[in-house]
């Protein structure tokens, strides 16, 4: 058996056409260390499971599910599992924890390119992007004056997380001069005054925001934090856009609000069910814009995460901890 310290990659980092989705370029980090052997995974799965968990050293992982079981036989080899990505919900972080197993995340590199995401869902809603691309493409070119834009200026902003991504995200949206606010229990005040945005409660972001940006972690506490009371609490001019994980709103209750005007619409970038339903009604909206939770990937984007992720996993190789260790 090989001594050097074996590293599988799942398989849906690789393109249809079978290449890397990063480029190349990241993967020379495993490939010109002596002590590492890597392969991206020989299956394509959508959970991890102990026979994979046994195979290698360490994984790294975009979508599939980690579950603790994976690691409850004792010929698991897994030492660490790094995420190609920022968000750990489908990572039994604990489970693995209490079997000796490492989880990394890549919080840095997606903060632009999610904010960027989150500034381009809002432009799309406020310019009425895809209603006059309708136009345009059914020669309704005289129906333009009953499809005004939003300018911003006047405009409310309210950021729910004002984490790494939220931060950048002020940061980005700041130069509109639209009025700023950000609702986040755990960052100071100070910090999020010095953005050029305001703390408030989570209601009063809600009552006073024309548009609303989650950009929260998916845990116990955020699992549907915008259910039909906190949308009802919205104005009925007022859009949603989600650039953070689909369960963070009740979707029956974002569908319902949708329909009945509570909110005039969504930017969604991610669903409660991935991949989405065809036949979610969501699909259907004339007010929603809809992505396949793949708004922020750029070339740059993919490159950076994937430097950050396995870089993680080249340190815990050579016994340094990792930079990015998701706390258990």
């Amino acid at each position: 058996m090989s001594t050097r310290f074996r590293v599988g990659l799942t398989r849906d980092l690789l393109t249809p056409a079978g290449r890397p989705s990063f480029g190349s370029g990241p993967l020379e980090a495993l490939s010109r260390n002596p002590a590492i052997e890597w392969e991206f995974l020989p299956e394509q799965v959508s959970e991890i499971t102990p026979d994979i968990m046994a195979r290698y050293d360490g994984l790294y992982v975009s979508s599939p599910r980690v579950p603790a079981a994976a690691a409850a036989r004792d010929d698991c080899r897994v030492r660490i599992v790094a995420r190609h990505g920022v968000g750990y919900d489908s990572v039994d972080v604990k489970g693995l924890a209490a079997r000796g197993i490492v989880t990394t995340n890549t919080p840095v590199a997606v903060r632009r390119p999610v904010a960027v995401a989150a500034l381009t869902q809002i432009l799309a809603l406020a310019g009425r992007l895809f209603a006059k691309d309708r136009l345009t493409r059914e020669g309704r070119w005289n129906e333009r004056t009953a499809h005004m834009g939003l300018g911003l200026t006047t405009r409310s902003l309210g950021v729910i997380g004002a984490g790494g991504i939220g931060r950048e995200f002020l940061a980005l949206a700041r130069p509109f001069g639209w009025r700023m606010l950000a609702a986040d229990p755990f960052v100071d005040a100070a910090v999020i005054e010095g953005l050029g945005a305001s703390k408030v409660s989570l209601d009063d972001l809600l009552e006073q925001s024309d548009f609303v940006v989650a950009l929260v972690l998916l845990d116990d506490s955020t699992r549907h934090l915008m259910n039909a009371e906190r949308f009802a609490r919205m104005k009925p001019t007022a859009f949603f856009v989600n650039m953070a994980r689909g369960p963070i709103a009740d979707e029956a209750a974002l569908i319902e609000a949708l329909r009945s005007g509570t909110i005039a619409g969504a930017a969604l970038d991610v669903f409660e069910q991935e991949p989405v339903d065809p036949g979610n009604p969501l699909l259907k909206m004339h007010n929603v814009i809809v992505t396949p939770h793949a708004l922020c990937w750029t070339d740059e984007c993919f490159d950076a995460i994937a430097r950050e992720g396995l870089g993680c996993i080249v340190d815990f190789s050579m016994g340094r901890r990792p930079a990015s260790v998701v706390p258990a």
